[in-house]
């Protein structure tokens, strides 16, 4: 588990260096109290582990830039991947002062240890394509959502599954899983988004896909408050999610997602441990009387049961 004394820690994303595990995460000071002033104070932490479950804690990875930049106020949620020429390569969401944190942009830094990462002059800043995406002046929602960016190579392509919303249908009903493609990580290309609007997701946060045990699957997160009015009904619980898919690159059936777990958990990530086993990791979110948590759960093992994927009786995310 990863708990600090001095600052809550939430979404996070892994690398493997093959001796050890990298874990990045958004991470702001205990001392603003309320917890819901977290995200204009977030920085992206940095902690390694050979076991996914003991991790020893570093100095900052990334932190807002100077102003005036784009990335001035805060650093979100992102995803590493490992270069061709050996570099690591971040990939994370950024928001502005100027723009009071309204609207949300994805850009990338380097590194070629995993601890030090350096921002490049003349770097892509990614943006929703007002073609199919909400922008921040379109939008129906209270930000302009195009987050949480989830990189991987299929073939000779890289791909970027963002959390985004479509730019038509009802407003609480609109989150789909946006997309852009790139040859070499450093042009992307905004490609139309890979799920349809009317899923029942306002949002479709933080989403991963890989293959468990040979078989393909999604994750994301999404709050009982911003399901859509009808997938809420009589169960208004939210939560971590998964859904079925035939490719890591979609398109995905995000209507047929079903939760993995509850709200007391969010921003599931599934890594594989050094026994080619695959791990569940999440943050844990409510406490169970209305309060906040923010700390980082151990691995708990995963498995396939009656064709969903599920955290397995016994441990200590399925048992809460």
């Amino acid at each position: 588990m990863l708990r600090l004394a001095s600052s809550w820690v939430w979404d996070f994303w892994t690398a493997d260096d093959g001796d050890r595990y990298h874990l990045f995460f958004l991470k702001a000071s205990r001392a603003l109290v309320d917890p819901d002033r977290r995200h204009w104070r977030a920085t992206i932490g940095h902690a390694t582990s050979t076991d996914l479950s003991s991790w020893t804690e570093h100095a900052d990875a990334v932190l807002p830039d100077d102003s005036p930049a784009f990335d001035d106020l805060a650093t979100w949620t992102g995803s590493v991947v490992h270069q061709d020429d050996g570099m690591w390569r971040m990939f994370y969401t950024a928001v502005s002062r100027a723009e009071g944190g309204l609207s949300q942009r994805i850009s990338s830094v380097v590194s070629a240890d995993l601890f030090t990462w350096h921002r490049e002059p003349g770097r892509q800043v990614l943006v929703p394509d007002p073609q199919w995406y909400e922008t921040a002046e379109t939008r129906q929602w209270p930000d302009q959502a195009w987050r949480d960016p989830w990189v991987f190579r299929d073939g000779e392509t890289w791909h970027m599954l963002i959390t985004a919303r479509a730019n038509h249908g009802d407003a609480d009903d609109r989150g789909v899983i946006g997309h852009a493609t790139s040859p070499d990580l450093t042009a992307w290309t905004v490609q139309p988004p890979l799920s349809r609007p009317g899923a029942g997701f306002g949002h479709i946060e933080v989403v991963q896909t890989v293959n468990v045990d040979g078989r393909p699957v999604g994750l994301f997160s999404c709050l009982g408050p911003e399901l859509s009015r009808a997938r809420r009904g009589d169960d208004p619980v939210g939560g971590i999610w998964a859904f079925p898919t035939d490719t890591l690159a979609g398109p995905f059936r995000t209507e047929e997602s079903y939760r993995v777990t509850d709200e007391h958990l969010y921003v599931g990530r599934l890594v594989e441990d050094r026994a080619g086993r695959w791990q569940f990791l999440a943050f844990r979110n409510d406490d169970g009387h209305g309060g906040w948590v923010g700390e980082i759960t151990d691995p708990q093992p995963v498995a396939w049961i009656d064709g969903r994927l599920t955290i397995l009786e016994g441990s200590a995310l399925a048992r809460s």
